[in-house]
């Protein structure tokens, strides 16, 4: 038997940015995931504030995911082609917390702001595809960042996307990480991006942590 990820551990504290790094198909999105319980249960610990994830059931873990996002890796394939962008935010913050249409709209428009969309009225009735790839990924963002989590996973958010609008995209995590005390785990290749953004490394290789400093 081969998994994907195994016998791996680490920790995160408040405020902190771990930078998770490796080649292609070494763990890194597996690893995220499974922080996330997605698809499956994990065996071993998950620990939240102390809370171990492993083993809840679903409902107790959808709550906890409020706590806990992802900005998953291609903006055009974690958004739903079907749905308009002010849909699909609503959802989340509906699913996780007790808003009315009109609070969840004003959440949006927000956040939407925050992550420097212009126009985001607008925004909120168009569909994913309307939207370029730099647009699309501080969409992802804003819906990672709206119920304001304690953890946030962000995996490669900065890839095809050209060096100015990275640079945008990373200062604006920074801010509101600052801003909200939010733990991130950076899932990248860039080793640039490593050295100026997060505090401390880990490299895996094999589905393992080989190093760490």
């Amino acid at each position: 038997t081969v998994y994907a990820v195994s016998g791996i551990s680490f920790d995160i504290a408040r405020g902190e940015t771990l930078g998770l790094v490796g080649e292609s198909g070494c763990g890194k999105s597996t690893t995220g995931r499974a922080i996330l319980q997605l698809p499956n249960p994990t065996q071993g610990v998950v620990s939240l504030n102390g809370e171990d994830l492993t083993g809840v059931s679903d409902s107790v873990m959808r709550a906890r995911r409020t706590d806990v996002q992802m900005i998953f890796q291609d903006p055009m394939t974690a958004l739903d082609p079907c749905y308009r962008i002010g849909d699909q935010m609503r959802e989340i913050l509906q699913q996780h917390r007790r808003v009315s249409n009109k609070e969840a709209r004003q959440r949006s428009l927000e956040l939407l702001g925050k992550v420097g969309i212009p126009s985001p009225e607008d925004r909120l009735s168009q569909f994913p595809h309307q939207l370029s790839g730099g647009l699309r990924q501080r969409v992802m963002i804003a819906m990672a960042l709206i119920t304001k989590p304690d953890v946030l996973i962000a995996d490669e958010p900065t890839t095809a996307l050209d060096v100015t609008v990275q640079a945008q995209i990373l200062e604006l995590i920074k801010k509101e990480q600052q801003e909200l005390g939010t733990a991130v785990i950076l899932i990248t290749h860039d080793l640039g991006v490593v050295s100026g953004f997060c505090d401390r490394i880990n490299v895996m290789y094999g589905g393992k942590i080989v190093e760490s400093g």
